[in-house]
């Protein structure tokens, strides 16, 4: 155990399989607060882990939550224990001593980098840039890639740097040689400056969308998960509610769950997450709002069911659209209350571009308000050229594919 105020270091414990098919258990056992299972979660999605099964529970106070995941050859266990044990408060937050009170004031925002990078172009480029700043935990938050008529790239990426370094030499050097040794010859120049947040803020043009741009993927259903069946019960509990979920498994499905009940401030106290095979899943979640009472108003249930069952059918949007005679692709990813989008989003759209051989012309990532949600808009202008006998419904089937599916 650790004094006050530090973490103990058996707060987060990774019993690894043995065997090849048999799952890994993650166990985490620290104090609690509100939204920490989604933040969990969050990180487990971007070590790209399979949650096969998972049990809740907690006091209000301190909790107990354990995932048995399935993991791959390359995933890096030690540093996925690092992410977790970062994202448990520590043991003050939970004995409530005063003089710790940063552990309640809202996080510093993370310094942003501008990457430059110029290349000659070939394809799966920007996939092959986009892995390795993913591998080097780099954050990407806005990107802008345009293509030049003599077959040049320029590629400029804001980005943070979840180790907190890059502003130091030695992690320079280590991203500029991890891009040389993926990109070779195709690389022409690579810089990287820190910039205030005004400029990253400033990259992503204007806050507002057409209706052209919105109307396509928010009006109609292109691609979608199964619309799940959502019940609650006031009768079993003296005080929870209990809410059980039966829908179709995806990626990330955990998450999209726990980010929900975080935005609206909802706590699980006991929960158990089932997958069955790889298609179906079932949830028993036992809940209570802030205040520690149950959710008992009709319009409060009904206001959470309709939004999770939105958020489980169709947790990103995807559509293609004809912008004259170009084809642009449209992802929409909901961001969290806290400002935390779904990670390797961008990862997963241009390895499905790279798998279909369709180069990118440009992309752009940007945020929105759309109705009442802010959203991260993925913007790519495919350059489907004359030859190109992908169609449009293969092209929205396999980006959607690849971000909700686990193979």
């Amino acid at each position: 155990m650790g004094s006050m105020g530090i973490l103990f270091d058996d707060a987060v414990i990774i019993r690894q399989s043995e065997k090849v098919d048999d799952p890994s258990v993650i166990t985490v056992n620290c104090p609690d607060k509100t939204g920490l299972g989604s933040d969990l979660c969050r990180i487990i999605l971007f070590f790209r882990l399979t949650v096969i099964r998972t049990d809740v529970s907690t006091d209000g106070k301190w909790c107990y939550l354990v995932f048995w995941v399935v993991g791959k050859p390359s995933t890096r266990w030690g540093l996925l224990k690092k992410r977790l044990i970062g994202a448990c408060p520590s043991y003050s937050f939970a004995s409530g001593i005063s003089y710790y009170r940063d552990e309640l004031q809202p996080p510093k925002p993370p310094d942003v980098f501008l990457l430059k990078l110029c290349c000659h172009d070939r394809k799966g480029l920007l996939h092959d840039v986009t892995e390795v700043l993913c591998e080097l935990e780099l954050t990407i938050m806005r990107v802008k890639v345009s293509t030049t008529p003599d077959g040049k790239v320029m590629d400029l990426f804001f980005i943070t740097d979840t180790r907190e370094l890059l502003h130091t030499n030695q992690r320079k050097d280590d991203k500029y040689g991890h891009l040389k040794t993926v990109l070779c010859d195709a690389m022409i120049k690579c810089d990287i400056e820190m910039v205030g947040p005004e400029m990253a803020a400033c990259s992503q043009g204007p806050s507002f969308l057409s209706d052209a741009i919105t109307q396509g993927m928010f009006e109609y259903d292109s691609v979608a998960c199964k619309c799940p069946s959502i019940t609650m019960d006031n009768k079993l509990s003296p005080s929870h509610t209990l809410v059980q979920i039966a829908c179709q498994n995806h990626k990330g499905l955990l998450y999209d769950v726990m980010r929900t009940l975080k935005d609206y401030n909802i706590q699980i106290s006991y929960g158990r997450v089932n997958t069955k095979g790889k298609k179906d899943c079932e949830m028993d979640l036992f809940i209570m709002q802030a205040d520690g009472k149950k959710i008992v108003d009709p319009s409060k249930q009904n206001g959470l069911r309709s939004r999770l069952q939105m958020e489980l059918s169709r947790p990103l949007r995807v559509s293609l659209t004809s912008r004259g005679p170009d084809t642009e692709l449209l992802v929409a990813n909901p961001v969290e209350l806290s400002g935390k989008g779904r990670p390797l989003v961008f990862y997963d759209i241009t390895l499905s571009l790279k798998m279909l051989d369709i180069p990118i012309f440009s992309a752009e990532i940007g945020r929105y308000m759309i109705g009442d949600r802010e959203w991260e808009l993925y913007r790519v202008l495919l350059d489907e050229g004359e030859n190109s006998s992908v169609s449009k419904k293969k092209i929205e089937e396999t980006v959607w594919k690849m971000l909700m599916c686990w193979e």
